[in-house]
């Protein structure tokens, strides 16, 4: 355990929270932690080895930290692929149960405060990618509930997953990869997380399907059918209480420091006009994609913030995988950085669109910064995101026909100087959405109150 139990909460409750590992796993754990925080909840963060959380960020909170000699391995060398990082997850059930039982432990040996009362734990919220998670709480009555990080329209499809199949939607066929699918439009069955391990999606929906309830990352005036069909699907509470950055702002959990040189080249470009490039903290490409990117990029003649982050570009550098000549062709219209203050960066003025993987967390903070979004989702939930963005909530566009230098330029083009009017027109009616339904009376505000009492019936 790494430090001590803080005082006890006002609520004589503390809550255990147990993120994935992953950048965009972690801080809306941290964004709900705080959130629960301010409510008088105490905190106990239960982390693995693999993207630490830098505890001194965080001094309110306690953590728990158990080790784990793969993902450690994991932590020290460039990772392997999502998959097999997700999959080497399952090891650390002992560890996870040592630490566990630890905390129990010193709960029950604490003392009790000055009003003679004992503070317990009233409840665990993990991320349903923990398989092994909800076989342990059951087996000593610890109430838990899981937090989505993805969207809520993505929820609905893994449950839809036996339903699909039997339909004959599943396995896809190259002569049904456009059919609309009529439950869940606007996806497509091309949508689909297709190349993703159903079993490891299988075990997403089990531990979700088996908690006392599911937090979600996302409003319902923007998942409004989605939502309903949970609900339907579900016989659990389900609360959206999103978008979590908007009321609970952490230091954020980056794996890499930012460059707040983002902000000073933005401060010298006009009003809408700078196109922001950035993949999440995982995605990869091949060389000869990023190439076919980059002179897209440089054809475009738009003024570019481009994130090209380590390891972005398979087996390469950056510097060595730019063109010979790039940077001057390029000159003062492009400004390159290893990562950037997202938030800051989107919400800046300067900023007019958004080329995104479509990670729900990049999703989200696009629509509340009211920045239409040019769609390259690369795996998991990316292509569900980017189908609703374009043909659903149409504030932005999908590259439908790969990464080709001249449909890149066309695509930027149009997005940023023919029909991105139309599309931040859209995107801005979200936005205010977004910003209403944290207010008092919301239903992001109502879902939290909700939230809160729940967890203190436990």
């Amino acid at each position: 355990m790494e430090g001590t139990m803080k005082q006890t909460s006002k609520l004589g409750r503390r809550l255990l929270l147990f993120p994935a590992p992953f950048h965009g796993h972690l801080n809306p754990m941290l964004q709900l932690a705080t959130l629960l925080y301010s409510k008088g909840f105490s905190i106990t963060i239960i982390q693995t080895p693999y993207n630490p959380i830098n505890l001194t960020d965080f001094p309110h909170f306690t953590f728990c930290s158990f080790h784990n000699s793969l993902l450690e391995s994991y932590s020290k060398s460039p990772p392997p692929d999502t998959v097999t990082v997700i999959s080497s997850m399952d090891t650390c059930c002992e560890a996870f149960r040592d630490c566990l039982s630890q905390i129990l432990r010193e709960t029950a040996a604490a003392d009790t405060d000055t009003d003679g009362c004992k503070e317990h734990i009233a409840a665990l919220i993990a991320d349903p990618m923990w398989k092994f998670v909800g076989s342990l709480t059951a087996s000593i009555n610890l109430p838990r509930l899981v937090l989505r990080t993805g969207s809520i329209s993505a929820l609905l499809v893994y449950l839809s997953l036996p339903s699909l199949r039997e339909k004959g939607y599943l396995p896809a066929r190259d002569n049904n990869l456009d059919e609309i699918l009529p439950e869940l439009s606007p996806l497509k069955v091309r949508d689909l997380p297709l190349e993703w391990p159903h079993h490891l999606l299988e075990t997403f929906v089990r531990e979700t399907e088996t908690s006392h309830g599911v937090i979600c990352n996302t409003f319902e005036e923007l998942e409004s059918y989605a939502t309903a069909q949970v609900k339907r699907s579900l016989p659990i509470p389900i609360f959206p209480i999103g978008p979590l950055h908007k009321q609970s702002p952490t230091s954020d959990t980056s794996i890499w420091a930012q460059d707040q040189t983002s902000i000073t080249w933005l401060n010298k470009q006009t009003p809408k006009s700078v196109l922001y490039v950035s993949f999440g903290s995982v995605a990869t490409m091949s060389k000869a994609e990023f190439l076919e990117l980059a002179w897209g990029l440089l054809e475009s003649m738009v003024p570019i913030l481009w994130v090209v982050r380590h390891g972005l570009i398979q087996g390469s550098e950056v510097n060595n995988s730019l063109p010979e000549g790039y940077l001057d062709m390029l000159g003062e219209r492009g400004h390159f950085v290893k990562w950037a203050p997202q938030l800051e960066v989107l919400s800046h003025p300067a900023v007019g669109g958004f080329w995104t993987h479509n990670g729900w967390n990049s999703t989200l903070e696009s629509i509340c910064e009211g920045v239409p979004m040019l769609c390259q989702p690369i795996f998991a939930d990316q292509d569900m995101n980017a189908r609703h963005v374009s043909d659903g909530w149409k504030i932005g566009m999908k590259l439908e026909k790969g990464i080709k230098r001249e449909e890149i330029a066309r695509s930027i083009r149009k997005l940023m100087l023919e029909e991105g009017e139309e599309m931040r027109s859209r995107i801005t009616a979200l936005k205010e959405k977004a910003t209403l339904c944290v207010k008092e009376g919301g239903s992001s505000y109502t879902s939290i109150e909700r939230l809160t009492s729940y967890l203190l019936s436990f």
